[in-house]
């Protein structure tokens, strides 16, 4: 059997990188409209009703309006977009945080995939919280860096036009968009200071979260948190450890790429500690299009309609 894809918002950064795993997908065909008609509210809906599954790849209110779309078609839906990451009714479409996910994403019409600097954090922290080694109201802070295509077409036309620095901070009133995410999944009860950055290279990111070992509710060593995340994350194809922690001189000398899994869809975690362990660095690395993104999506997909988990995605 073959399913029908539509993508709405095919034109996108994300939606491109959905279509381009889709064209390799071994049961699924991807449907789009033409220039056209990818506005005509009635056009989408009608392609909702005749396909499978949609993905929306579309700015927030326009994915609020997709969703209603979707709705009145009776049409499973998978968002891209921040849109419904918190609102009820929608299945936070992040399997490897929750037992019985997949389970529910099986059978789940409204579908939103997590943020791509909160799939980091999330993939860090809620480990550590259920595991009772962050407390729920611990003061957090997440440094991160994402490639400029995270910013869309028109941040990634002003960094290859040379408009752009480097390196540049933003988010700088500490309100951005994936807060609220990241403090209900990871189960804590403030928000963690989130300073989210973007680098001149085109995709990849890393997701960083600095821990003082006496601000912890029980003492730890690194070898212990690497062992609540391989535990967590042993049955997982797209999350893995990378680096072991400290002691080894190699590893206190290397230099994190943020790019270094760019076009693939998994997640490494890393796990630094100082000598004495009184200091920890968690690290998750990540395409922020791939496992951030347009991959998420595309395992999401597969879980919703009974696939391998893994197909047409780079693991």
């Amino acid at each position: 059997m073959t399913y029908r894809i539509f993508i709405d918002g095919a034109a996108g950064t994300t939606g491109l990188q959905v279509h381009d795993r889709l064209a390799a997908h071994p049961d699924v065909t991807a449907v789009t409209l033409d220039e056209a008609k990818r506005k005509d509210a009635s056009a989408r809906q009608e392609m909702m009703a005749q396909c499978d599954l949609t993905i929306l790849c579309l700015p927030d209110d326009a994915a609020r309006e997709s969703a209603a779309l979707a709705d009145a078609a009776g049409a499973r839906v998978i968002d891209a977009s921040s849109a419904h990451r918190t609102a009820d009714g929608w299945d936070f479409g992040f399997v490897e945080l929750f037992d019985g996910a997949r389970e529910t994403l099986a059978t789940s019409r409204r579908i939103s995939n997590p943020g791509c600097y909160s799939t980091g954090f999330l993939a860090l922290a809620r480990p550590l919280v259920e595991a009772g080694i962050i407390v729920p109201d611990a003061p957090l802070t997440v440094p991160a860096v994402s490639g400029y295509s995270g910013g869309g077409k028109g941040m990634i036309g002003r960094f290859e036009a040379g408009e752009m620095p480097p390196h540049g901070a933003y988010g700088l009133a500490m309100a951005h968009k994936h807060l609220p995410e990241m403090t209900r999944y990871a189960m804590l009860d403030c928000p963690p200071i989130f300073m989210p950055s973007v680098g001149s290279f085109y995709a990849g990111m890393l997701v960083h979260l600095p821990l003082h070992a006496a601000l912890l509710a029980r003492s730890v060593s690194a070898g212990d948190i690497r062992d609540v995340y391989a535990t967590w994350y042993g049955d997982s194809p797209f999350i893995r450890m990378g680096a072991p922690q400290g002691g080894d001189p190699q590893v206190a000398a290397m230099m994190l790429d943020a790019a270094a899994l760019a076009g693939r869809d998994h997640m490494e975690i890393f796990v630094f500690a100082n000598d004495d362990e009184s200091h920890f660095w968690l690290t998750a690395r990540l395409d922020n299009l791939g496992k951030g993104a347009s991959g998420a999506a595309v395992q999401n997909m597969n879980i919703a309609l009974g696939l391998d988990e893994t197909a047409a995605l780079a693991v």
